[in-house]
């Protein structure tokens, strides 16, 4: 059908279209004038063309198996259940619990729940005991229970271990034995301003160093990740960040696999003008599903200032099942394989962050990174400059430094406090600070509303 179609056009080469263009361009570069580079230093070129070396990669993505996850903070059990059951009865495939109080009885919460749905667990403390407890309960009562564990995201979000380097892999080792998943949560790192590159090359690290430091792990692998705004570049992101761990994972005999958990980002949240925030958690969760992540958990337009809603969840669960039952997201296995631009960054990316992650490696690994302070620093300059671009104006929040609505008042609907929270303490590191580009341009304006009032 289609060569029937084109049949009477003849094919135009890369540098047939590289001279007309250069014809155009009335004796300025190329290079200067239509080459891009990004911050992370991804050249794109003006056109891709299928006679030049940007070949499919082999990535396979089970894009139409991607689930659909609600995270519910369990703070009140019986609440908890309700929000849970109707979560579930609405559409979403999966709950992630995340439980910090070790009283909460987790046989109580999930015998409240139906069987057929997939239970994934964090909890804010390491202990083997309990966690064999709560597995062998799933196992003997017929729940498919996931307990999610991360010492080293602990170290590099709040400073310190759950006690020290030794005891929580000492955990660890305990808690593999009985069904419990590594958990490798890099959202930290872009959510403080790392740029793509950083974050591959990181999260390869952060799974290097359990795969070193643990001697038999078996199952499944679960890498978290938060997902930006740019679109075709985050399908790249996560598109090469599978490509290195499959072939990371060949250098070991572990026998494990990887699955990916997406969220979207909050660094580019807004306080003002919050409706925004819906269209660019939609445009994140698309990169998402293109990109091959196997499960997605949405981000409530209100989350940074509101508690937990009964509203604010369900449009964001309906953004998900929009994309999958209304626009047919989960139609096609692999959609970006062949796409070149696609290819091609992230080709790039990839090579990138392996420079990272052999840098790192080098350096001793992830932890003694963290521990020296390199890699809160790479982090610091990288989401230095994106501030600068964004407080020019070059980095653009719709609503916010571009087009603000100044009728627009946010002072009194604010239930969460939505700016860096300080509280001074001993740490073993310094911790990795998530930092919202709005921050400063939205204290400024809460403070221009208080005067108003005052006056």
């Amino acid at each position: 059908m289609n060569d029937q179609l084109f049949e009477e056009f003849n094919q135009v080469s890369s540098k047939e279209w590289k001279n007309k263009i250069q014809y155009e361009l009335k004796g300025a570069d190329y290079n200067e004038t239509l080459i891009w580079e990004s911050l992370e230093g991804i050249k794109v070129r003006p056109f891709y063309h299928s006679d030049s070396d940007d070949k499919p990669l082999s990535i396979n993505t089970n894009t139409s198996a991607f689930q659909i996850m609600q995270c519910i903070y369990v703070y009140d059990l019986e609440r908890s259940i309700e929000k849970a059951k109707d979560t579930l009865n609405r559409g979403a495939d999966t709950i992630h619990f995340t439980i910090d109080n070790p009283q909460v009885n987790c046989t109580t919460l999930l015998s409240n729940l139906p069987k057929e749905a997939t239970y994934y667990f964090r909890f804010g403390f390491l202990d083997a005991a309990y966690f064999s407890e709560l597995t062998n309960w799933g196992k003997i009562n017929q729940f498919d229970i996931h307990i999610l564990i991360d010492p080293i995201y602990k170290l590099g979000n709040e400073g310190n271990w759950f006690k020290s380097l030794e005891a929580d892999f000492n955990q660890l080792n305990k808690c593999l034995n009985h069904s419990t998943n590594l958990l490798i949560d890099t959202t930290t790192y872009q959510n403080a301003g790392a740029n793509m590159v950083q974050q591959i090359g990181y999260a390869l690290a952060h799974v290097n160093e359990y795969l070193n430091r643990i001697e038999k792990i078996e199952g499944i692998i679960y890498v978290k990740l938060a997902v930006g705004t740019n679109y075709f570049f985050e399908i790249a992101k996560l598109r090469a960040l599978r490509m290195l761990l499959d072939i990371l994972r060949k250098e070991y005999t572990h026998q494990i696999d990887f699955k990916i958990i997406a969220i979207p980002t909050k660094r580019n949240k807004t306080l003002y003008d919050y409706n925004v925030n819906m269209l660019r958690t939609t445009t994140e969760c698309m990169s998402a599903i293109l990109g091959g992540a196997d499960l997605i958990a949405n981000l409530a337009y209100d989350s940074i200032y509101h508690k937990e809603n009964e509203f604010g969840d369900r449009i964001a669960r309906n953004q998900l099942l929009i994309l999958k039952k209304e626009s047919y997201f989960d139609a096609v296995n692999n959609p970006a394989e062949g796409a070149y631009y696609i290819e091609n960054i992230t080709l790039q990316l990839a090579q990138k962050a392996l420079d990272i992650f052999k840098q790192i490696e080098k350096g001793d690994g992830l932890i003694t990174s963290l521990i020296e302070g390199t890699i809160q620093r790479k982090i610091n300059e990288s989401a230095a400059k994106e501030q600068e671009l964004f407080d020019k104006g070059e980095e653009v929040l719709l609503g916010t430094n571009k087009y603000p609505n100044q009728q627009d008042h946010m002072s009194a609907n604010l239930e969460l406090y939505p700016f860096i929270k300080q509280n001074p303490r001993k740490t073993l590191v310094v911790p990795i600070i998530e930092r919202r580009l709005a921050e400063k341009y939205e204290q400024q304006r809460l403070a221009g509303e208080e005067s108003i009032k005052i006056e």
